[in-house]
């Protein structure tokens, strides 16, 4: 209806698709090759951020980041593409560096054969299989009609995630009764929270909703443990994806457990701090460039994260062994050492959530040496268990740090509806 070529798209994929592994780094080195002539010669932005309108090394290019986009889109599109011409969308910000972006309609159609194809590795048919849908929506009039008309079109029914009381999960709950969902697709921590009130009434989805067949979680760190409890409680397999609306589906984890790149739209670089490559197994900033993209650059694009390629990745099947988190998600502490946001979240979430109590927490640094912990449950945290935290943060951080414990209804989440588990305010 808005004029993707989602058929050619799904032609160019299955062709992609086709190319054997012995011929898939000369694929790669081709297209992006392609890509980059391309922005040189039809793109002023790119052209002044390289300095050239030619180029030798890959290596050579510039390291692109967030930062180098926030300017107005007209003055980053290429030769012949308008904001009327493409798809527009922005960021969501929660890197802390929100951008407008474009993608020309062909590059916009070959991201949804890239995510359809990856779905139906489980059995799911954008055409047909109905998703129960956890995401934040607009709440203004026009902008909330237009998403439930987009979900009734897109065969979603979506749970709108800034409520998530016992007394609106009971409402989901009822829905799920009633209807024939075949998956579950949204924001991690609102699923999570969405399995533990399932297991405080010992319901399993399954079990009301035979229907379903996978969940996938997206935006948000998903820990091992959360992903346990959701296969019990909803009693279907877990699958996590790694994405960037600026690109596309970075990362899907297939069939056998494996954390997927996608290569056929993306090539991904794992680079150090002199945006030199590093050995597969070693970790470093993650930089992507999407290949097809001709109405905006995303070339050597810092996308913020930090992570590992598995010593078994080849150029057709990368595998993403880890990612570890933001790069701007890194506490600052007294002695001088940088410790990622993710390991405060570890060492507490082990000791906090042992008794079911505490249902979901943040934490923010307010000083080198001061942290809060925001957290919603049914009573207070103890001393006890306070005293657990502390032990727990001398023993994997440094001693000395304070902490604040702030008990709240609920959580403050993005405009979008995600949870940012670890924010610096230094």
């Amino acid at each position: 209806m808005s004029g993707f070529p989602m058929k050619e798209a799904h032609t160019a994929f299955d062709r992609i698709l086709a190319i054997p592994e012995e011929d898939y780094q000369q694929y790669i080195e081709r297209q992006r090759k392609q890509i980059t002539d391309f922005h040189l010669k039809n793109n002023a932005f790119y052209q002044e951020l390289v300095g050239k309108n030619v180029f030798q090394n890959w290596e050579d290019l510039p390291v692109l980041t967030k930062k180098d986009l926030q300017q107005p889109l007209a003055e980053r599109l290429s030769e012949g593409y308008a904001p009327k011409s493409v798809f527009v969308n922005k960021t969501s910000g929660s890197s802390g560096d929100p951008f407008v972006f474009a993608k020309d309609k062909e590059a916009h159609a070959l991201t949804w054969a890239s995510i359809i194809h990856r779905f139906g590795w489980y059995g799911i048919d954008f055409n047909k299989s109905y998703q129960a849908r956890f995401y934040g929506i607009p709440l203004d009039f026009i902008g909330y009609r237009k998403e439930r008309l987009k979900d009734f079109l897109g065969q979603r029914y979506r749970f709108p995630i800034f409520d998530l009381s016992d007394v609106f999960l009971e409402k989901v709950l009822k829905h799920f009764r009633s209807k024939k969902f075949d998956y579950i697709n949204g924001y991690t921590s609102s699923i999570v929270l969405f399995a533990k009130f399932l297991q405080k009434k010992n319901i399993h989805l399954k079990d009301i909703c035979p229907t379903l067949k996978v969940c996938m979680v997206t935006s948000e760190m998903l820990f091992e443990e959360d992903k346990l409890l959701m296969e019990m409680q909803f009693g279907i397999p877990i699958v996590n994806e790694y994405g960037a609306s600026e690109l596309d589906l970075i990362a899907f984890q297939n069939p056998k457990g494996e954390w997927q790149v996608n290569s056929e739209t993306l090539f991904l670089e794992i680079l150090d701090e002199n945006n030199r490559p590093v050995p597969n197994g070693q970790e470093g900033r993650i930089v992507i460039t999407s290949l097809y993209n001709k109405a905006h650059p995303f070339i050597r694009y810092d996308i913020g994260d930090v992570g590992i390629l598995d010593e078994r990745s080849t150029p057709k099947k990368p595998i993403l062994k880890k990612l570890i988190g933001r790069t701007n998600d890194v506490a600052l502490l007294p002695s001088g050492k940088k410790s990622p946001g993710l390991t405060f979240y570890y060492v507490t979430k082990s000791i906090i959530e042992d008794d079911g109590n505490v249902k979901e927490f943040i934490i923010r640094q307010t000083k080198i040496d001061t942290f809060e912990i925001d957290y919603v449950s049914e009573k207070e945290l103890t001393p006890e268990q306070i005293k657990g935290i502390q032990q727990a943060i001398d023993q994997y951080l440094e001693p000395g740090l304070r902490f604040a414990y702030n008990r709240k209804k609920t959580l403050e989440r993005t405009l979008r509806g995600k949870l940012k588990q670890f924010q610096s305010e230094l």
